[in-house]
């Protein structure tokens, strides 16, 4: 990390007592952010923290409800992207928002293509552009289309052609999330020569590591609130975790003894699965760990750890580029979710709206999906049989329900999970995927959700478990992987699986992977 900029550094931004509220949303409850010339700022914060609301109010996406904008020593209240852009304020999102099938100079200049005659200028808006790239030590040809040059290449354009716009403030929005590590370390670079310019760069990110490389200070939003700021040599990382997700590190101490206490019984299970060395460039680094029958293994960490991005590449949702899942002693790699199913692996998604159940579908439509995409279309289940399975899960995990064919759509978060559930306990699965299965539902359904999950157990089947929330992790896991920045740093087993452990594991910084199982 660069060394901490002065405190007498000039305040650039000031955002006060912003408040912004949608219907039954407060998605931001007087946030403040304070950013200095010459600075990188990481904004950090969890799911539902602020910092896209945040970053769409200083665009001029969202108007305030509330507060004030104060910019170079001037209330701003910009009404557009656009607006904003001219009174210096200009955004790099996390996918590049620039027209691939233009040209490199084309896209520096749309919008504001220098004329002459009343025509396109073009010999004048290549030497822009050419100047523009300049900048950021990038010497590549303007007239080719933008999509003929890597991911990379396209988020140094957009960047440079948000600092063309005479830019006092850069906003980067999860730049990095698409970028390999050697180009991870080309962006970092040049966020840390535009620093030197006197720049003010926002960085929003979830990648600790980085934040830890290049930003000067740090600001931590949580459900829509300011929670704190601080330089960032001055807050240790396991500190800026809590507080990140609300919790005490130290006062999860004192909690230890109860769960080791609770872990300390269990029994160890014959192997189901070992995953080794699974990953896929960009998406998520090598992943090893063991999965026993009837055994409940939990990935753990933070927002943009890679989680998902495991769960998806054993689902054969993604491809996996390396490594395999060893099962029945042949190790495999699952091309697709029907082959995945023919393992006897079954996933509920991370969005069950998007992702997960059908609406307008019945909820007996709904649960039958996944078994009968199974057989085939040329086995199809019966009516009676589609009423029998249907009517035996209801039961089975106590659906609330007025029938089996009430809309999905209609039902409750908890229950909507329910049918995600029952559609793929319906194909007798051996590995059961749950990825944020108790995601914005009451705290009741959360406690059924678990339940079932020990009774899957029981009965022998195996889940991998991802929630945000750590606790529920240390209640159902009898083994945590544990994730950073798209890569697995250690493994916790049996009595060691606390909160504060899983903390402190995330927070290491010196980069040692710890027990592959």
């Amino acid at each position: 990390m660069s060394e901490p900029v002065s405190e007498q550094n000039e305040v650039l931004l000031r955002v006060s007592g912003v408040v912004k509220t949608f219907p039954g949303v407060r998605a931001l409850d007087g946030a403040r952010l304070t950013l200095r010339r010459g600075e990188v700022h990481a904004l950090m914060g969890e799911n539902g923290a602020g910092k896209s609301t945040l970053i769409k109010v200083l665009t001029g996406v969202h108007t305030p409800d509330a507060g004030t904008i104060e910019l170079d020593g001037a209330m701003i209240s910009p009404s557009s992207p656009r607006d904003a852009e001219s009174l210096g304020v200009s955004t790099v999102y996390q996918e590049v928002n620039l027209v691939p099938t233009l040209s490199v100079a084309e896209n520096l200049c749309l919008g504001r293509f220098p004329r002459r005659f009343g025509a396109i200028d073009w010999r004048n808006a290549h030497r822009r552009a050419e100047r523009a790239l300049f900048r950021l030590g990038l010497e590549l040809s303007v007239t080719r289309r933008l999509d003929e040059h890597s991911i990379a290449i396209q988020q140094m354009v957009a960047i440079a052609r948000a600092l063309d716009s005479d830019a006092k403030l850069l906003i980067l929005d999860e730049p990095t999330s698409s970028l390999d590590e050697s180009e991870v370390d080309r962006l970092l670079a040049l966020m840390d020569r535009l620093r030197s310019e006197g720049l003010a760069i926002l960085f929003v990110t979830h990648f600790m590591d980085q934040v830890y490389r290049i930003s000067d200070r740090i600001t931590v939003f949580r459900n829509g609130a300011f929670v704190t700021e601080a330089p960032t040599a001055e807050l240790p990382r396991i500190e800026l975790i809590g507080r990140m997700v609300g919790k005490d590190p130290e006062a999860l101490r004192v909690r230890e003894a109860e769960v080791r206490a609770r872990h300390r019984t269990r029994a160890e299970s014959e192997s189901l699965a070992r995953v080794e060395g699974l990953g896929k460039r960009g998406r998520v680094g090598p992943v090893t760990f063991e999965i026993g029958k009837g055994e409940t293994v939990g990935l753990a960490g933070l927002l943009g750890s890679g989680r998902t991005e495991t769960a998806r590449l054993m689902f054969g949702a993604d491809q996996a580029e390396s490594g395999s899942i060893r099962i029945d002693g042949d190790a495999r790699r699952p091309g697709s979710p029907r082959e995945a199913m023919r393992l006897g692996f079954a996933m509920t998604p991370d969005d069950r709206k998007a992702a997960g159940i059908i609406p307008t579908l019945s909820v007996r439509d709904n649960i039958v999906l996944a078994l009968q995409s199974s057989k085939g279309i040329w086995r199809k289940l019966s009516g009676a049989q589609q009423r029998d399975l249907a009517d035996r899960f209801i039961a089975l995990l106590n659906i609330k329900v007025s029938g089996r064919e009430q809309a999905v759509g209609t039902l409750s978060g908890g229950n909507q999970q329910k049918v995600l559930l029952a559609r793929w306990l319906a194909t007798e699965p051996r590995l059961v995927i749950l990825d944020e299965p108790t995601r914005g539902i009451d705290v009741g359904a959360k406690g059924e959700i678990e339940s079932l999950i020990l009774d899957l157990a029981e009965k022998g089947v195996s889940v991998v478990f991802i929630s945000a929330e750590l606790e529920e992790v240390v209640r159902v896991s009898q083994r945590v992987v544990v994730l950073r920045d798209r890569r697995q740093v250690g493994i916790l087993e049996g009595e060691s699986i606390t909160e504060h452990a899983i903390m402190s594991m995330i927070a290491r910084d010196d980069g040692v992977e710890i027990d592959h199982g």
